[in-house]
């Protein structure tokens, strides 16, 4: 048991033991006054003491008692019960004015007295309390009934206590008005009494039934002793404090007991509300019923004693018989009518009800507690396909699906068990056997009936379906019907939290489709579909059993591995390495497309499950790698290594610190000179950035140019280097130094919008800067980038005085195609090529042949990355006019470039004139970013 139970268990313990001590203490005051009155209480004074002072103390206790009650605010029924303390204090003051005689005054109590006065008023304000607590009839003919039957009970008690005693007692006192009323007005206002206690004692209402009950005993108590009162035999001999005075104490302290002692039972019971009622029959209806007969036997009863007795039928046993018989002939006429109208409405709402059930679309069937169907309505046919005649007499559980019939049982235990005030209905969802055989889903709302149940129900079957269907789309791709990264997520969750979570083995394949974009952009999106598919099935086939293949969105696909419980780590890890390699042979194998061969390839990332890792880390890690075998060259298969999440972090790092950098002033402008390979002189200089963050961190193009793309700095830090390039171009011209300078631009910033023509003129005309002082050196080979577009606008440039130069000649599939079709004016070497000029015949031979082009189109050439004196011979050997590189200098700030330039000479090695280039020689952003790595000294 919780602790809040067992501390709730042991308050009710508690209340209950105070309960039980207070009706002990009550019934030890009743049972010592009882005592004390049966031995005369030891001398007579104190007798009459104790008679008469000691019922009034009594009579005052229940006064209080139920004015304190009524002051509550969980009273219901405020006015009964000050109308009880008013009738205990009626008796109260009746038994002291008794008492003044008796004990202070040592004088007879004359007849009549203020003591009789105050003792018929004890009556009247407890029958009225009596008839606020009754349930009130809904209708006029109810309150007739409740009047005849209080008349009924109220005529036969007088007619049977008028042949007994009350006919002789008047007519005893028939000499004296006052004294006669005096002896009837007690037997009367008790008769009354009585009769409402009998005739409300069926009716009265439910709220608070355990306090009602016990006040209706105390004042039952207290008339039975006013009747014993009255009776010629005891009258004559009653004395103050004898045994009868035991009982009007004992009912009043019942009345006192009754608010406070029904209120400390329900806290004794803890709140909980009672057990469900077992059907049948309530008794107090019974009884209710046989009421008017009761009363005509008890009448009937008077008339026969006074025939047995030879007596004379007295006028008022006539008289009252003769209504009491009106009285019940006017009940019976109105239950009749009643009863005929109740049919008649019975039958109404029966035919309408039936009516509702067998034109409802719904199953409703009833259900004995044994589970055997008692009623099966007509729409059974229609949506079971069974006849209700074949349902009724046939077991409930024969007709539910073997794997739903241990969750129904539970859930019908549970239901009846449960109070019906809480749940009164219940709903569950079952498959249902059809009259073909086949299951049915069926949804049921259950309510009780007589111990049983009652089931509405109604075919869900393709309610369930469509949700099944819409689970399924939500969860899977709708092109390939593979599960999508929701629902692969979550079985790579369930794969790392199930019972092989420390199992190392499990792993994680990310798969990128290599040239996929370029089968979209050339065969069309259909096509593109349709590999995709092809794809899929594939993956689908070539994975495992128990493992899952996924796509995650566009060409990127997924594998789960699960892992077998192996110790051997190495040996898991190359069976994963071959399962993934076994992929990426299967995805590139050709695929047919509209009857044309399709080749792409696959770069796979492979990520292994760790102690403690997440499933997004682990998805994570398979990204990186993927994106790691991309990088290495495509169509290959990565292992996760810790190092790829630390370059990622690092380059997210820089990436942040680069949004900020221009506008904070770390950008610094250098210029690499140009020199020609047989003076020596500075034809040109090729502007550099060089980035020194505020950490003190000296960042070269190769670093940050390639964050700058993966965060769309490119163009800015672009048009920033153009202006700088060309603001501090015209200052050296302005100081006499007119020496070209080469800006390195990308193919697509010259075409983005945000660097408009325009702005390239207004830029060298707000400068002054005049033709041929700038050279744009087209720095890459997009494929995506038209032609047509970047011909125009190099046109356009070259209108304006602007140099073209094409970057990174000898490497790209589009150098030929752009030395075709674009306006060129200067070939720049790769370095790639100048490094093994030496050494590599080869090299040697592709270096010539290239510069051979260039002299045949009429081109200037330079030749980027020449570093060392041998280089410079061989290259000028070629044919190659100009060079750049640690052969002359380093990038150079502004100082020191000035003073280059007042040089305007370096030492080249010996050896056979070439010519000279006149212009200047833009230098250009190829692939490597591969300007020379010298930082500013």
């Amino acid at each position: 048991m919780s602790a809040p139970g067992a501390l709730m268990a042991r308050d009710t313990v508690a209340t209950g033991s105070a309960v039980l001590r207070h009706q002990l203490v009550l019934a030890a005051l009743c049972a010592g006054y009882g005592v004390g009155a049966g031995l005369g209480w030891g001398s007579e004074q104190l007798a009459l003491i104790m008679g008469d002072f000691g019922l009034s103390a009594a009579a005052l206790v229940a006064a209080v008692s139920c004015l304190l009650y009524a002051r509550t605010e969980e009273c219901r029924f405020r006015s009964a019960w000050l109308l009880f303390s008013l009738s205990s204090f009626m008796a109260c003051a009746g038994n002291a004015v008794w008492g003044w005689y008796e004990v202070v005054l040592a004088a007879p109590v004359p007849t009549p007295s203020a003591a009789d006065l105050f003792f018929m008023c004890f009556a009247p304000p407890a029958i009225v309390g009596l008839l606020v607590l009754a349930k009130r009839p809904v209708s006029r003919a109810g309150w007739v009934c409740l009047g005849l039957d209080a008349w009924l009970i109220g005529g036969s008690l007088l007619t049977l206590s008028w042949s007994l005693a009350l006919a002789h007692t008047a007519h005893a006192q028939g000499e004296s008005v006052a004294p006669a009323a005096l002896a009837l007005a007690y037997p009367l206002l008790d008769i009354v009494l009585v009769s409402m206690v009998l005739a409300l004692h069926f009716r009265r209402s439910p709220a608070n039934r355990s306090a009602v009950n016990t006040a209706i005993a105390g004042l039952a108590l207290t008339v039975v002793c006013d009747a014993l009162f009255t009776s010629p035999l005891l009258r004559e001999s009653y004395r103050s404090g004898q045994l009868l005075d035991a009982g009007w104490f004992a009912g009043s302290l019942l009345l006192a007991y009754a608010p406070w002692g029904a209120r400390h039972a329900s806290r004794a019971a803890g709140g909980r509300p009672s057990g469900p009622r077992r059907p049948g029959r309530p008794l107090g209806g019974s009884l209710a019923a046989l009421t008017p007969y009761l009363a005509a036997a008890v009448c009937t009863l008077g008339i026969l004693y006074s025939v047995t007795q030879d007596r004379r039928v007295d006028r008022v046993v006539v008289i009252t018989a003769c209504t009491v018989v009106l009285a019940l002939v006017v009940r019976q006429g109105i239950m009749l009518l009643d009863n005929i109208a109740l049919a008649q409405e019975l039958a109404q709402k029966e035919n309408h009800f039936r009516s509702l059930v067998q034109g409802s679309s719904d199953v409703i069937m009833i259900a004995a507690p044994s589970g055997v169907l008692r009623y099966v309505s007509p729409a059974a046919t229609k949506v079971y396909g069974r006849d209700a005649e074949e349902l009724v007499g046939s077991e409930l559980a024969s007709l539910i699906h073997p794997e739903d019939l241990g969750r129904v049982v539970h859930e019908l235990r549970r239901f009846l068990a449960a109070q019906p005030a809480d749940e009164p209905t219940t709903r569950m969802e079952c498959r249902f056997r059809s009259g073909t055989g086949t299951w049915l889903n069926v949804e049921s709302t259950v309510s009780r009936h007589q111990g049983g149940l009652i089931f509405n129900s109604r075919d869900v079957t393709e309610r369930v379906r469509l949700q099944a269907q819409l689970q399924h789309n939500a969860e899977h791709d709708p092109l390939t019907d593979l599960p999508n990264r929701a629902l692969f997520t979550a079985r790579v969750r369930g794969a790392l939290a199930g019972r092989r979570s420390g199992d190392q083995g499990t792993a994680v394949l990310f798969i990128d489709l290599d040239g996929f974009k370029g089968v979209n952009d050339r065969l069309g999106h259909q096509a593109g579909d349709e590999l995709l598919i092809q794809a899929a099935r594939r993956l689908a086939e070539s994975v495992r059993a128990g493992d899952t293949a996924a796509r995650l969105g566009g060409d990127e696909f997924a594998a789960l591995i699960t892992g077998d419980g192996g110790c051997d780590q190495s040996a898991r890890e190359l069976q994963v390495h071959e399962i993934a390699d076994r992929l990426r042979l299967m995805l590139s194998q050709p695929y047919t497309i509209d009857g044309a061969e399709v080749r792409v390839a696959a770069s796979i990332g492979v990520a292994f499950a760790e102690p403690s890792i997440s499933p997004t880390d682990l998805m994570r890690n398979a990204d990186l790698a993927m994106y790691r075998a991309k990088a290495g060259g495509k169509d290959r298969v990565e292992l996760y290594a810790p190092q790829m999440q630390a370059d990622v972090v690092r380059r997210t790092e820089l990436a942040t610190r680069l949004r900020t950098a221009l506008h904070d002033g770390e950008f610094a402008l250098l210029h690499q000179p140009v020199v020609s390979l047989t003076t020596g002189r500075i034809s040109a200089v090729s502007a550099q950035a060089r980035w020194r963050s505020a950490q003190g961190i000296l960042f070269t193009p190769a670093e940050f140019l390639r964050v700058a793309d993966e965060g769309n700095r490119a163009a800015e830090l672009g048009r920033w280097l153009l202006e700088e390039a060309v603001e501090q171009a015209a200052e050296r011209g302005r100081l006499g130094h007119p020496t070209p300078v080469s800006v390195r631009l990308s193919a697509r910033l010259l075409l983005d919008r945000s660097l408009p023509l325009g702005s390239i003129e207004a830029l060298l005309t707000r400068h002054q800067l005049p033709s041929g002082a700038l050279i744009i050196e087209l720095a890459d080979s997009d494929p995506r980038i038209s032609f047509d577009e970047l011909e125009q606008r190099l046109v356009a440039l070259r209108r304006l005085g602007v140099r073209i130069a094409l970057d990174g000649f000898g490497s790209g599939y589009a150098a030929i195609n752009a030395l075709r079709r674009l306006p060129v004016d200067v070939l720049k070497l790769d370095r790639g090529l100048v490094e093994g000029v030496v050494e590599s015949a080869r090299l040697h031979k592709i270096t010539s042949g290239l510069l051979r082009i260039a002299r045949d189109l009429g081109m200037h050439s330079v030749a980027d990355g020449v570093d060392v004196p041998e280089q410079v011979l061989a290259l000028r050997a070629m044919g190659c006019t100009h060079g750049q590189g640690m052969a002359f200098s380093g990038p150079l700030d502004e100082y020191r470039l000035r003073r280059a330039l007042v040089r305007d000479e370096y030492p080249v090695p010996a050896g056979m004139a070439l010519p000279l280039l006149t212009a200047g020689i833009p230098q250009a952003r190829n692939g490597s970013n591969s300007e020379t790595r010298v930082p500013p000294t």
